[in-house]
């Protein structure tokens, strides 16, 4: 049976169009049903290209995602990043277009190496494979994955057992299995119905109460990142920040400061650090994000605690030109952009153990870490409370903030661990262990948020394995359809 097949110019057009729709389905849109839609139009007019047609098709796609959904780069380059905005347009579209290239390279490989048989789960096992290259490969950047939509989505379930690789499956099955219902294969609605209707009969209850709900104090402090490392951006957050521990540090069991909270190094807050302490409440903790140096020009940004705590974590994973500068000896000096606003940041070592303050053991994240979901697996197997401390003052009022927001959530629903969130000026919130807000507090304002936090204690399948099973059985689902390229056969 044949059908219509658009011509491959309104195949890319559709790409493009397929990737605004996956910006759709994170927030603060969240349209999640969308995500299927977007991967079964992608897979309906792949199927007759060569693979250079197959990696272009891609690249519009991804131009559509990052265009849209990763706008706010824009925002953190102009705003914050010293630069015009011819330049920072420019620079924007640089990275929506190299971002873009890993969506291509995964639907070239894709075109290249499989066949018509089996296409349907080909195709779904290759995009998964497609975001585990994107998170790890050159520091990884796994925003925007499929399956970060599914947090309140029918298939929500999933997530404690296979982690947000398993929902991107589960979304790309759907996809094109729905292609190939609408080639009259009527046999395909039934596995679309058992992976959505499943989750009806899965658990939801995966960890438990490990103990009294923590009372935490969030202190989101709203400072004016422009001003923020002047002297007198120093002495408004040294300020805000005490008058905050002092009125709010009598009614919590734990205060927590966000990222970087103090515009200086850890030595040279210690006056600071120490008023703050004296605020603090018999058998009360403070944690802070601060930044670190040590000898032989090592700096680190971490997470320091007062009070009824012990340990340090250092952030293990560092944003590329936000932290360090990649190929820094050619492009400092060249803009301004280029100019970090502090020295290049040392990654943290592995496997740092959790800290523990007020009684509880809590697995850290800082920022841009919450969103590497085995990273956070890592943290969550030995911890009963999961930190993040984030400055989102980047992103300025783009939608970065919510998406990120989004992530958080997620990362607490694999785990079935409450996620304390608190950020600089929003959305500082409290997670519980479904992915559900608790508690919240409004952008851009100074405001302390008073809520309570479980610890909890087991461990869900996800958190046990990590992402490896899911991305295991991707690549079985490619292997039936491989088709080794012939000696003849070209390449694009």
């Amino acid at each position: 049976m044949t059908h219509s097949r658009p011509s491959p110019t309104l195949g890319y057009l559709a790409a493009l169009v397929a990737g605004v729709l996956t910006t759709l389905t994170a927030s603060p849109y969240e349209l999640w049903w969308l995500g299927p839609l977007a991967v079964g139009l992608v897979y309906w007019v792949i199927q007759p290209l060569r693979p250079r047609q197959a990696a272009l098709l891609g690249w519009c796609y991804g131009v559509g995602l990052f265009g849209s959904g990763a706008s706010w780069v824009y925002v953190s380059i102009h705003d914050y990043g010293y630069t015009g905005v011819p330049l920072a347009v420019f620079l924007t579209t640089l990275f929506v277009c190299a971002m873009a290239l890993f969506i291509a390279v995964t639907l070239w490989l894709y075109r290249l190496l499989c066949g018509q048989r089996l296409a349907f789960l080909t195709f779904a096992g290759a995009w998964v494979l497609g975001e585990w290259l994107r998170t790890w490969l050159f520091t990884g950047f796994p925003w925007l994955l499929l399956g970060s939509s599914h947090v309140d989505s029918p298939l929500a379930p999933w997530a404690p057992i296979g982690g947000v690789y398993l929902l991107s499956l589960i979304v790309a099955l759907s996809g094109t299995l729905g292609a190939e219902f609408l080639r009259r294969r009527w046999w395909a609605v039934l596995p679309v119905a058992a992976m959505w209707l499943a989750p009806l009969a899965l658990p939801t209850q995966w960890t438990q109460p490990a103990g009294e709900p923590l009372r935490v104090a969030l202190l989101q402090g709203n400072l004016p990142q422009l001003i923020k490392w002047t002297p007198e951006g120093q002495r408004i957050a040294a300020n805000t920040y005490l008058e905050m521990t002092r009125e709010y540090a009598e009614d919590a069991d734990l205060v927590v400061w966000p990222e970087a909270a103090l515009p200086m190094f850890e030595d040279e807050a210690e006056p600071i650090l120490a008023r703050a302490q004296t605020h603090l409440v018999p058998g009360s903790a403070l944690l802070t994000g601060i930044l670190q140096r040590e000898g032989r020009g090592l700096y680190y940004n971490s997470v320091i605690g007062l009070g009824n705590a012990e340990g340090e974590y250092r952030k293990a994973h560092l944003v590329p030109f936000g932290e360090y500068l990649p190929l820094e000896r050619w492009l400092r000096g060249t803009i301004a952009f280029f100019d970090l606003p502090m020295p290049a940041m040392t990654p943290g070592p592995a496997g740092q153990p959790p800290i523990r303050a007020a009684g509880t053991v809590i697995g850290n994240a800082i920022c841009y870490e919450i969103i590497y979901a085995d990273l956070v697996a890592q943290q969550a197997r030995d911890s009963e409370l999961l930190l993040t401390v984030s400055n989102d003052t980047w992103f300025g009022e783009s939608i970065g903030p919510l998406q990120h927001l989004q992530m958080a959530r997620l990362r607490a629903l694999e785990n079935g661990r409450y996620v304390v969130r608190a950020t600089s000026n929003g959305v500082t919130a409290v997670i519980d262990h479904h992915g559900r807000l608790v508690a919240s507090v409004p952008q851009f304002e100074t405001v302390a948020l008073l809520a309570e936090a479980v610890p909890m204690q087991g461990l869900t399948p996800f958190t046990r394995t990590g992402s490896w099973p899911i991305w295991l059985l991707s690549a079985l689902l490619v292997i039936p359809g491989l088709r080794w390229p012939r000696r003849q056969r070209r390449l694009f």
